[in-house]
């Protein structure tokens, strides 16, 4: 078993990995942004679900709001940006699969697991 309880407070920060899942934790401060139109993970799928704040992802061009409870699926090789449009900032929890980051935090070459 593993176990972590999350802050939600780092900008990103993995949680830890299993097999071919990986856990993140994302928080972005109000007018802040993340990815942009070159930003993909080549090697993986990414689950994300925002806990609390507002946004918008925009994802192969096309943009979906995000508000608590919003589960987005951004599959491997898709275009995005994460973008806090509100007035707190936007917490996320991510599952990347396979893993996409090595522990520090930097993205790993697609198929590198």
């Amino acid at each position: 078993m593993k176990h972590k309880t999350l802050s939600l407070e780092s900008d990103f920060e993995v949680a830890f990995a299993l097999r071919k899942v990986q856990a993140a934790e994302m928080t972005l401060a109000p007018g802040s942004n993340t990815g942009g139109p070159d930003n993909r993970h080549r090697g993986a799928d990414q689950w994300m679900y925002v806990v609390s704040g507002n946004g918008i992802a925009i994802v192969g061009g096309i943009r979906q709001p995000l508000q608590p409870g919003t589960l987005l699926v951004i599959e491997r090789g898709e275009t995005h940006e994460i973008r806090c449009t509100g007035d707190a900032p936007l917490r996320t929890v991510n599952f990347y699969s396979p893993p996409a980051y090595r522990d520090d935090g930097e993205p790993l070459p697609a198929g590198e697991t």
